[in-house]
């Protein structure tokens, strides 16, 4: 299999002698992180599985074969879990077209699940797509943590800066074009 990125930020997966071709807009930044799991995975360096929000369908379209109709059964936990040469880490996916990741974006109930999974022995983090500069960020449970807190207090922005984020960006590396766990292990040595 072989990832091209063109200057167009389309991404092209040849497979054989078929391609298959989406812009990146919208779920595709999670396409993005699968692809990137997956090398994960064969490379032996981690297994991360994506967590699917329970639905519970209530229309289904017979003749195409999907669902039109649905309503959540209970709120999501987070994006992704899963475990790195022993270490669990859980983390969500966020993506702004704006220069900064409003604090509206993560819910109380993820701080909650995300602190837990801490408390427990895991990492957490969660991924920001800076559509606005084409740009991916890892943001650590504390740092996120604390934006929260004071937004929620009253005592902080409502958002997290693009700014403040600079040192934290993702490079492409080695083949892997979202490799987040080099950002992480950068992270938890400082």
């Amino acid at each position: 299999m072989k990832i091209m990125i063109n200057k167009y930020h389309d991404f092209y997966i040849y497979i054989k002698m078929g391609y298959w071709k989406r812009s990146l807009r919208g779920n595709n930044f999670e396409d993005l992180i699968n692809l990137t799991n997956e090398v994960y995975r064969r490379k032996k360096l981690a297994i991360i599985q994506k967590i699917s929000t329970p639905i519970t369908p209530v229309k289904f379209d017979k003749d195409n074969k999907y669902i039109t109709l649905a309503y959540f059964d209970k709120k999501s936990t987070v994006d992704y879990i899963g475990v790195v040469q022993g270490i669990p880490i859980c983390f969500d996916v966020k993506e702004t077209s704006l220069k900064n990741l409003p604090i509206q974006n993560i819910h109380e109930h993820q701080i909650d699940f995300m602190d837990n999974f801490v408390e427990q022995g895991g990492i957490s983090f969660i991924l920001v797509y800076f559509s606005l500069y084409k740009e991916y960020y890892l943001i650590t449970f504390d740092v996120l943590k604390e934006y929260w807190k004071n937004s929620k207090n009253g005592k902080g922005r409502k958002s997290i800066p693009y700014g403040d984020l600079k040192k934290d960006m993702i490079v492409p590396l080695e083949g892997i074009y979202i490799n987040y766990l080099k950002t992480l292990q950068k992270k938890l040595s400082d």
